[in-house]
């Protein structure tokens, strides 16, 4: 089941109607990464965290029009592909919790370590795509060159502001070599 989501999830990313284009699928792999390694950490499911991460964006690579609310139609659209496999319902109903919290723009408490494991995931992940994020800011919105260096390092700083204090004492050190080598700084 896993493989054959991924397998959809690529070809969603890989389909010229997503306007985030393919980095958009590197990033949702780097996702499912970080949210095993972080329910190691927490001790949370790591399959619930990693079929999440998995389907966490696939309505806004599906169609950028659910982007607003990517959160609430991908956990429907989860619903689907998880029924369609035989899941069972009270581990849907957990995947489904995992991407409706997953956004750190939307109000709201975590309540399981699963949640916590795939927001936080999601956030650490756009350390790894900084190619994704400058064409999302140059090709995308048509930044310049400084606007497109400031749009990348506020969406950085944000995403890891939103991330739980252990996670980000665990990836502290990721955070500063990326930011440091944005701003010129080699250290």
């Amino acid at each position: 089941m896993l493989r054959e989501i991924q397998a959809e999830v690529r070809k969603r990313c890989e389909s010229e109607n997503n306007f985030f284009g393919i980095g958009n699928y590197y990033h949702v792999r780097d996702v499912a990464k970080y949210a095993v390694e972080l329910a190691e950490l927490y001790g949370a499911d790591a399959e619930i965290c990693e079929i999440a991460a998995w389907l966490h964006d696939i309505a806004s690579v599906t169609d950028y029009s659910l982007y607003e609310k990517h959160h609430i139609h991908g956990a429907n659209m989860a619903q689907e592909i998880l029924e369609s496999y035989g899941y069972p319902q009270e581990k849907i109903d957990l995947v489904k919790l995992c991407i409706l919290s997953h956004r750190g723009s939307v109000p709201g408490e975590k309540s399981t370590k699963e949640e916590i494991c795939v927001a936080d995931a999601d956030a650490i992940s756009h350390f790894d795509t900084l190619p994704a994020l400058f064409y999302l800011a140059y090709v995308k919105r048509g930044l310049g060159l400084e606007g497109g260096r400031k749009f990348v390092r506020q969406k950085l700083e944000r995403s890891y502001n939103k991330m739980s204090d252990e996670s980000k004492v665990h990836y502290k050190s990721k955070k500063d070599a990326v930011l440091a080598l944005l701003d010129g700084r080699y250290e």
